[in-house]
């Protein structure tokens, strides 16, 4: 017994309480644990911002630290846009391979403090079914998106038509092996760590799998999709960050404490603003409104269209009060604007509003594990998932908006579904239609 222990028992301090048993004993273990997991965390997980360029170092040595991350932030959010720009540039492709990579590259982030945190390196398989696990994700959910666009090409060579056909029985097939070797990997004093990095694993899937999924899914909707609402949380990020810093004084929340009201209200005035502005300018192009297509005659994806009237302009009747008013000052009582541009407000106030939730949730996160950041990529910022936790949660948004309030199918869903149907059953929904359409006058009978 401990010298402690002996000198606790003698002042009586230890009276009341229950004698110490073997549990007390082994949750005092897990604790101390713990504490050693908590300590080791931040030295096994790359977590920093200030891992700066050397030329870029020594020359902000003379600054104090709040400026020189500033800067540094500064410099690097300058680089990120220049790059994106660059991607938009080349097309959607550049743009789906951009998605996958950063997929790929936050998955990783989540998984290694998964590693760090349970510290079960040794265990046999563990990094490579999780890996697996990625794989076989992404062959479901990117299959379903060549499934959808592609599948009518795909569907006339013969030796890829069972692949479309069953598509969602190989992916839970691939599954299932995932699974049966996870629990062929058991190991008898592992058990709860194997099963924690095991739902782990199946939660990075979750937020970062299926939200690149439905990123690819809004990309084929039309490059404004997807190039607005991103550039709506960079913008509410940059200047929410711009505000907090120079006029920041009251605590937004406690999870977060860097974050300010200031910061938080100025960030979603100039989002609104300058996603109106961005959406005004990007309707006028085929480039960015036109959906994505495979053409067959090209052998390629194109952006070609006639723009739809969401993208075409429109005279709206102003409200009568503001009518009364425009009208005092000689202007006329209606305004014409593009129909996009008032969805873009609620995609503007989505952004603003809820979108920094998905930052608030991160820095939660992290502050569990205590660790700054998710990796240190990037200079001034941190890992992939610090820049990409506010863009998942508004890809889901989006892509839930355009199904309930733009579209709610696709032709190319329709063919597909029509293409997988046998000889005769596609010849009785071709009579049924025509007969349909014959009834309503819309195909004139010969």
């Amino acid at each position: 017994m401990s010298e402690i222990r002996k000198r606790k028992l003698e002042t009586g301090e230890e009276s009341d309480k229950a004698p110490e048993t073997e549990s007390d004993h082994k949750d005092d273990i897990d604790s101390e644990d713990d504490k050693v997991a908590g300590t080791d965390l931040s030295q096994k997980i790359p977590s920093g911002t200030d891992k700066t360029p050397d030329v870029l170092d020594s020359a902000l040595k003379g600054l104090s630290a709040r400026w020189r991350n500033w800067v540094i932030r500064g410099i690097f959010t300058w680089l990120m846009i220049g790059g994106f720009c660059l991607i938009i540039y080349g097309g959607p492709l550049a743009l789906m391979v951009t998605t996958l990579i950063v997929q790929v590259k936050c998955f990783e982030e989540i998984i290694n403090i998964g590693y760090a945190v349970y510290r079960i390196h040794g265990l046999p398989w563990f990094r490579s079914l999780s890996w697996y696990f990625l794989i076989t994700s992404n062959y479901f959910f990117y299959g379903e998106s060549l499934v959808d666009y592609f599948g009518i090409v795909i569907s006339r060579t013969d030796y890829l038509r069972v692949l479309v056909t069953y598509h969602r029985f190989f992916s839970f097939c691939l599954y299932i092996t995932g699974f049966v070797w996870f629990v062929l990997s058991l190991v008898n004093k592992y058990y709860m760590k194997q099963f924690s990095l095991f739902a782990w694993t199946h939660v990075a899937l979750l937020i970062v799998v299926t939200q690149s999924y439905l990123i690819i899914q809004n990309i084929f909707e039309g490059l404004i999709w997807f190039i607005v609402p991103v550039s709506m949380i960079v913008c509410n990020d940059v200047w929410a960050y711009i505000f907090g810093f120079f006029f920041g004084r009251t605590p937004l929340i406690k999870v977060s404490p860097k974050k300010t009201w200031e910061g938080f209200v100025g960030g979603g005035i100039a989002t609104i603003i300058f996603g109106v502005i961005m959406s005004y300018f990007l309707c006028q192009y085929k480039y960015f409104v036109c959906p994505v297509e495979y053409s067959e005659k090209m052998g390629r994806m194109t952006i070609d269209c006639d723009p739809s009237p969401l993208f075409r302009p429109q005279e709206y009747i102003l409200p009568e009060f503001l009518a009364n008013v425009m009208q005092l000052l000689g202007y006329k009582k209606t305004v014409t604007l593009y129909p996009f541009v008032l969805h873009s407000l609620s995609l503007a106030v989505f952004s603003s509003v809820i979108g920094p939730f998905g930052g608030f949730f991160a820095s939660g996160f992290k502050r569990a594990f205590k660790i700054k950041d998710f990796g240190d990529v990037i200079p001034g910022h941190g890992g992939i998932m610090d820049r990409f936790d506010c863009q998942y949660l508004m890809a889901t948004f989006v892509n839930v908006y355009i199904s309930s309030f733009i579209r709610t199918a696709t032709p190319q869903k329709l063919l597909q579904q029509v293409y997988n149907l046998k000889p005769e059953q596609q010849l009785q929904l071709f009579y049924s239609l025509k007969e349909t359409l014959e009834n309503r006058g819309i195909l004139s009978v010969p």
